[in-house]
Formats: structure tokens, C-alpha cells, sequence
């Protein structure tokens, strides 16, 4: 199989591009490498949906055979773990609309043509990857800290996780027709910041031990 994996710093997926030896591109932001029977390019994007979508604009084409996000993330749901690996089924872009006092408008309510939500019709792509939770996100451009806002957004949208790349990587395999997820680990849960509760180390170690089960079972 070809496969492309999406992730938006190096760090995310510095175990596996170690464990596959790969090499890099002059600009730093494709390495290839093979893995058993798999080849393999990793896509290192940046932060950010804007930067995310750009990079898979440019790189995704029908050579894949799947495309991965692979990532950590924030959880509204204290049930789920910090550390915990799930399948991000659905996602959104939550801050695409317009206020109205208090009140937030989607493109939907604003009767506006647009992508706000996108879900994942790929159908089962490996075993593995079928025993992870199947959660719903949203994707920011700022990560929610403040209690007032956190609640306006659950409220509004009843996320479980959300990242700040992931709705836009959905975004382009669907238009580009690749079998696609997005999967990601619990760094932190989405309350006040306080990164002494967040465990980024263990959310890249079981991201990374996951995906290799999951790239096993392909």
C-alpha cells in the first residue's frame, strides 16, 4: 500500500519516522519511507487549518491509497483519558460563521454556501483502527482555555475533542476521494490552560504505538 500520513509538527510522529528510517525532502515537510510492504510519506504540514490544508492540497492525490491525520488533541468528554487514541469520525470548523450579539451563526443558519462539517464516509479501513472510540471534534484556530467559551462551544456543537488541524485535512480527502482518518490522542482535557495536568509525552507514545497496530493490520 502507498500511504500518507498527515501530522502537524515532526514531534507528533518522531517514533515512527525513527523506527522507519525515512528521509526527507530539500524543504523538510515530506519524508518517505518504507515500512514491511507499506510505502509510506509523511507529511508535516505546520499548525494550523490554513497551513494544513495548503500542504494536502499540494500532496494528496490518487496514488494513496489512505491518508492518516495523525495527532494529539484536547477532550471536552473527563471520561475519556488523557492518553486515550480515537478515531475522530466527524469534525467541523466551529468558528466559521458570524455573532449576533451573543448568539454564534454557522454558514448553515446564515444560509451561506460553504463547508462546516465533514464526515468521514470511508468505511472501515483495518481492524485496529475499527477498536478505537469513534468521536466527533471541532477544529479551532485558538485552543479553548477560558470557561465561558467552552461552554458556549459544547453547547453549541457537543464536541468530544478538537484540534487545529483536523477538520481540514478531512476536508481535502474528500475531495480528492482518499480513504481517510484521523487519529488522535488525549493531551490535555479542554478546561482553564493549565499545562501541568497535560501529558503530551504519553499521548505521542500511545498515538504512535497505535498507528503501528493500525498499519500492521492493513
Amino acid at each position: 500500500m502507498k500511504i500518507l500520513i498527515v501530522s502537524a509538527t515532526k514531534f507528533e510522529v518522531e517514533p515512527l519516522l525513527k523506527l522507519m528510517s525515512s528521509s526527507a525532502s530539500a524543504d523538510g515537510r515530506l519524508f518517505s519511507a518504507q515500512y514491511k510492504n507499506h510505502e509510506i510519506d509523511f507529511l508535516i504540514t505546520g499548525v494550523g487549518m490554513v497551513s494544513t490544508a495548503y500542504c494536502c492540497g499540494k500532496v494528496i492525490n490518487d496514488s494513496y491509497d489512505a491518508a492518516f491525520n495523525l495527532g494529539i488533541c484536547g477532550s471536552f468528554n473527563s471520561n475519556l483519558e488523557i492518553g486515550a487514541v480515537v478515531n475522530v469520525y466527524e469534525d467541523c470548523f466551529s468558528e466559521l460563521g458570524a455573532e449576533d450579539g451573543n448568539a454564534f451563526l454557522s454558514l448553515e443558519e446564515l444560509n451561506l454556501q460553504g463547508v462546516t462539517k465533514v464526515k468521514n464516509e470511508s468505511g472501515a479501513l483495518s481492524i485496529e483502527l475499527e477498536k478505537l472510540p469513534k468521536v466527533n471534534g471541532i477544529t479551532v484556530n485558538t485552543s479553548h482555555g477560558d470557561e465561558k467559551s467552552i461552554e458556549k462551544v459544547y453547547q453549541k456543537f457537543h464536541p468530544i475533542v478538537e484540534s487545529m488541524e483536523g477538520a481540514a485535512f478531512m476536508f481535502a480527502c474528500e475531495s480528492e476521494r482518499i480513504p481517510y482518518a484521523q487519529v488522535r490522542a488525549v493531551s490535555n482535557f479542554v478546561e482553564k490552560r493549565n499545562k501541568d495536568k497535560w501529558n503530551i509525552p504519553l499521548a505521542i507514545k500511545n498515538l504512535n504505538e497505535t498507528f503501528l497496530k493500525i498499519v500492521d493490520s492493513l
